[in-house]
């Protein structure tokens, strides 16, 4: 049996700290608690890192329970770096959209930011897309249905290089996802 190949004890860290900066929050159009996510691309990291190991696992399941921490809380990078270290610091960052920047620019910059780090966190991208990708909030419009589903196209493009097991299931929740895009 192979072991596992990133710590578990960071593991728990970084999800205890997840946990506490999202505790107040609710993943969008439900009662779940927000931690759910990321704990949803943690595991879908996890099983590509089983059949595509990488050099950095533990940066990989950091950045993956951390990636909405400085984008929806309070949580700093800096903070991060003090706890967790500057390679998930910046992978975090690289993962968080700059709010200084215009709506329609922010996802190009942050995939040009993920595409300057390791590809650890290229394939956290990845995951997070995969889980999104799930029915859409029903108050979404169908345009803002289209346009998420077409940034995913774009996300997959960017970054599929650095995972092929991640790649074939972002492309495939794609495609599923068009059942919800009408007109």
């Amino acid at each position: 049996m192979r072991p596992n190949p990133w710590s578990a004890e960071l593991y728990r860290r970084a999800l205890r700290f997840a946990a506490e900066a999202h505790k107040a929050q609710h993943v969008p159009g439900s009662d779940r608690p927000y931690v759910t996510h990321p704990v949803e691309v943690a595991a879908e990291l996890t099983a590509a890192l089983f059949v595509e190991p990488v050099e950095h696992p533990d940066l990989a399941v950091l950045c993956a329970l951390l990636h909405d921490t400085v984008e929806d809380t309070d949580a700093t990078v800096e903070t991060i770096a003090a706890i967790f270290g500057e390679p998930v610091a910046r992978g975090v960052a690289a993962l968080s959209k700059d709010p200084a920047l215009a709506k329609e620019e922010r996802m190009a910059d942050s995939l040009r930011r993920i595409r300057q780090e390791p590809r650890e966190v290229w394939m956290v991208k990845l995951a997070d897309r995969v889980v999104n990708l799930a029915e859409p909030p029903s108050y979404w419009p169908q345009d803002k249905v289209r346009a998420y589903r077409a940034e995913a196209v774009v996300i997959a493009a960017a970054l599929g290089e650095a995972s092929a097991a991640l790649s074939t299931r972002l492309r495939a929740k794609i495609d599923a996802y068009g059942r919800f895009v009408t007109g």
